[in-house]
């Protein structure tokens, strides 16, 4: 696919890998909308790349999701959806009776679920009228195999992932021109994840991948890890659960 002259609409474009995704696509010629809900962080995204363009708005919020589709209406249009946005909680152990726990899920599913099809129900007959378009899917690695420590997340994912399988093959069906990519990133270096101490992948290192991968129209971007933990899931289930959940996190979920 031809990024050159395309028109994006990032959501959670205001940090991490959302800005870089930004700066990237805007090196390779395209326009750029990002979105988000923190007016701070756009205005900053802005200073920092005066040819983007910012709308506040909130992919949890159907009328927020309304209003951004009426002005990029308004703007002439877009030919990539990317569906950035994600948000994860502190990890809770299922196993005991928390009422936070239905909480984080509902939060997380709202955003990371939901949020995706509802920009994709609004977006996707401007996406079918253009000549080359695309939708881009953020999955992750924990929708191969589910983290102990991210329990409703990795649920979240897996279902955005089903979803975007069969959306990629519906439009198929219906001869459409808009191609469906999923990118599964393994852990990145970014806000949500500044606690952590694990190997961490850089935002820049994962939109590069991105980037290759549309161009290649590889409709399934695995990187990083989540390229060793797809084969060693489908072969060796228990190893890769284990990789995933080493055991010294199991203390961690009793506290």
């Amino acid at each position: 696919m031809d990024i050159k002259g395309k028109t994006i609409l990032i959501t959670g474009g205001g940090s991490g890998i959302g800005l870089e995704s930004a700066r990237q696509f805007l090196a390779e010629g395209a326009n750029v909308i990002i979105t988000g809900r923190n007016q701070a962080k756009l205005d900053e995204a802005k200073r920092l790349f005066s040819s983007l363009t910012v709308i506040k708005s909130d992919v949890e919020n159907p009328e927020d999701a309304k209003v951004l589709f009426e002005k990029v209406v308004s703007l002439g249009g877009i030919d990539i959806l990317y569906n950035n946005a994600g948000v994860g909680s502190p990890a809770l152990n299922l196993g005991i009776a928390n009422e936070q726990i239905l909480k984080n899920a509902i939060y997380e599913m709202n955003i990371n679920y939901f949020g995706v099809i509802r920009l994709n129900t609004l977006f996707i007959d401007m996406l079918k009228s253009r000549t080359e378009s695309a939708i881009i899917n953020t999955t992750s690695i924990l929708s191969l195999v589910p983290a102990l420590e991210e329990p409703t997340y990795s649920a979240t994912k897996t279902a955005l992932s089903f979803y975007t399988k069969t959306l990629r093959k519906n439009l198929e069906i219906l001869g459409s021109n808009v191609k469906v990519f999923e990118l599964l990133p393994p852990l990145v270096a970014t806000e949500m994840t500044a606690q952590r101490n694990d190997k961490k992948m850089t935002p820049e290192q994962l939109v590069k991948a991105l980037i290759s991968g549309i161009k290649k129209d590889q409709f399934t971007i695995r990187v990083g890890d989540a390229k060793l933990l797809y084969f060693v899931s489908r072969f060796f289930p228990k190893l890769a659960f284990n990789l995933v959940n080493p055991k010294k996190i199991y203390a961690s979920l009793k506290q």
